[in-house]
């Protein structure tokens, strides 16, 4: 539970996450604490699997070790999974006798997954859901599937470059929404950065991978998550649907379409990408988690040479881009003022030193 510790700052919504457990323990994701804490979002992290709760229960047994999501060993292959972030997010919707968010009360409540969560909380919208009293107001599905089953509870799946595979998609509704981020990965540097010193500190080192080419997409999917969420929050309360997006191209032989510099056409072009110094794709390949980290490889002097003449160029051309996706509703404002500060720090056009990513 991450709440204001102002109750004058809480803005009444609660984003309720699905703990990951692709990697052996929980992981919070989808936690993005600058976007939060700047919203006045509470957030929420629920342990509803086996995996998570077993590793919690090894990491502090004094603390964890009462816990049980198996029913005494019957239900082991995360079948209660459904019904226990139901509940979480019933006890932030409603609480009764002592609540989670304290002396805070939600207006909103939003359910939230990336990857495999988001496959967990699409089965129980698609089939879960009917037959039970529904506990969300709206759902994102990030970096993941979603439902194909329309319901009343308004749904956002937002997808990097990592996870569109095929051109055959599903047609936005009244009731669906699906942004694709070019240039960002499935799991990018934003979160290898994140994870590093909880991994240190929880399992006693961060693992080191070898990739087939520099990992760690750079696309900050962060704030395109943030602009969905403020999105998912207006459609739910006001009635609101989200602007559309372009999707990511293909070419006719079903691969992804690029450009000059092996950039992703089309989708969502955040300026790392609308106006590069380096090549970020949602695309690697290698051992473990390889796959799914992107590529990350800076443009080298003749190529920044080429593209920007001068750093007051550079920094006029990162502006337009930031502009026009916060008119379009892909940005929100703050991202691109920390994306202004990072053109006008970085050395672009000024021929030598660091680049900005």
């Amino acid at each position: 539970m991450r709440r204001p510790a102002d109750p004058r700052r809480f803005n009444g919504v609660a984003l309720v996450e699905w703990q990951n457990v692709t990697a052996g323990y929980d992981l919070d994701a989808l936690w993005n604490a600058e976007s939060t804490i700047r919203a006045g979002d509470a957030w929420i992290g629920v342990s509803a699997q086996r995996v998570g709760v077993d590793q919690l229960r090894g990491w502090s047994p004094t603390r964890y070790g009462g816990l049980d999501v198996t029913g005494g060993g019957r239900y082991v292959g995360d079948q209660l999974s459904y019904d226990i972030f139901a509940q979480a997010g019933r006890a932030v919707a409603d609480p009764r006798g002592v609540s989670p968010l304290g002396r805070l009360r939600a207006r909103t409540v939003l359910a939230i997954g990336a990857s495999q969560s988001a496959g967990r909380m699409t089965v129980y919208y698609d089939r879960v859901l009917p037959q039970v009293q529904p506990v969300f107001d709206g759902y994102g599905f990030i970096v993941g599937s979603a439902p194909t089953r329309v319901g009343d509870e308004p749904v956002f799946q937002v997808l990097s470059e990592t996870d569109v595979r095929t051109p055959v998609r599903p047609a936005d509704t009244d009731r669906f929404r699906r942004w694709e981020v070019a240039g960002a990965a499935h799991s990018g540097q934003n979160g290898q950065v994140y994870r590093a010193p909880i991994q240190e500190r929880d399992l006693g080192a961060a693992p080191v991978y070898t990739c087939a080419r520099p990992p760690f997409s750079r696309v900050p999917m962060q704030h395109v998550t943030a602009a969905a969420y403020a999105h998912l929050v207006r459609w739910v309360e006001r009635g609101t649907p989200p602007p559309t997006a372009p999707p990511l191209v293909f070419n006719p032989d079903g691969t992804k379409a690029r450009d000059a510099h092996g950039l992703a056409r089309g989708g969502i072009r955040l300026s790392q990408v609308a106006v590069p110094t380096a090549l970020n794709t949602g695309d690697n390949a290698g051992e473990s988690f390889c796959v799914l980290f992107g590529t990350y490889q800076p443009f080298d002097e003749a190529t920044l040479d080429q593209l920007y003449r001068t750093h007051a160029g550079y920094v006029a051309r990162v502006v337009t881009a930031d502009v026009r996706n916060v008119a379009a509703g892909y940005l929100q404002p703050a991202d691109a003022a920390e994306n202004l500060r990072e053109a006008l720090r970085a050395d672009v056009g000024r021929h030598g030193g660091t680049r900005r990513p």
